[in-house]
């Protein structure tokens, strides 16, 4: 089941006041222990009331109410995507808010998504069910030949992401099938980035093929971090094309890592005219 835990405003979050680092410190705890759980898929904090507006329609005609926006209680400050199995779960997650925000004193929310299971079959619900082909999520599998568990740990550490599983051999019912010495090798590895995951096994050396003409493609809002990801992936690898300034973007770079996969770093650019911009003669 599908929540979002909203986090409702108050005077303060409407006065645009910042949380401190101490609670910025706590939230990112809070995030990442469910992240470790499997349960977090996104979350985000939002503006004051006053950077927005409402958009109110009376017989079909909208009227624009600029922000601020009151009561405050009544509006939202920030929400968390949430999948967890249950009503319970998603209420046991909501209860372990970090108490430094507002000094304990915050009201949240809880709300389940509708799925397309609870409509009545119709032409309406027949159009929806017609964009269920799309897939929930992407994944990238890497094959490994015996260096799965150093890669996705490596691979860990540099993005920050969470290690959700690093399955053997030997803890399946595969390990019957297979030589002795490839019991402790990885039948499953999962990374997970903000909801998208890299996969990973180690594969028996006459299955085993050098992966070609693929790369893992990472994109980040901020340089410095995209360029740092781009040097360490490159470390003990090679440079494909180094990480520069191209004509669709701030900063982009093509390297092979030490364990023989291939990355594109990008910077996503929101100047359109990036991409049509020619040099002068």
């Amino acid at each position: 089941m599908k929540f979002m835990l909203i986090r409702r405003a108050d005077a303060s979050t409407e006065n645009g006041t910042l949380p401190s680092q101490e609670i910025l410190a706590a939230m990112a705890a809070y995030n990442e222990s469910m992240m470790q759980a499997g349960v977090f898929e996104s979350g985000n904090g939002l503006r004051p009331t006053s950077d927005g507006c409402l958009i109110r329609f009376e017989n079909g005609s909208p009227t624009i109410i600029p922000g601020p926006l009151t009561p405050a209680s009544e509006r939202i400050a920030g929400y968390s995507i949430l999948e967890v199995p249950s009503l319970e779960a998603a209420i046991a997650w909501a209860q372990q808010w970090p108490t430094l925000d507002a000094d304990g004193n915050v009201t949240l929310e809880l709300r389940r998504y509708f799925t397309l299971d609870d409509f009545e079959p119709g032409t309406g619900l027949d159009k929806h069910l017609a964009h269920a082909r799309l897939p929930d999520a992407v994944g990238v599998h890497v094959a490994f030949p015996g260096t799965c568990r150093e890669a996705m740990q490596f691979y860990a550490d540099v993005t920050g992401g969470v290690l959700e599983s690093l399955l053997t051999y030997a803890e399946t019912p595969a390990a019957e099938h297979m030589p002795a010495a490839l019991h402790d090798r990885i039948i499953h590895a999962s990374l997970n980035l903000r909801g998208r995951r890299i996969m990973g096994a180690d594969m028996a050396p006459e299955q085993y093929a050098p992966p070609q003409g693929v790369q893992v493609q990472l994109e980040y809002q901020d340089l410095k971090q995209a360029s740092s990801t781009f040097t360490q992936l490159a470390e003990g690898g090679e440079v494909i094309m180094p990480f520069e300034r191209t004509f669709w973007s701030a900063g982009f770079g093509m390297a092979a890592d030490r364990f023989g996969v291939q990355w594109m770093i990008n910077v996503a650019s929101n100047d359109c005219s990036l991409a049509t911009q020619k040099e002068a003669p």
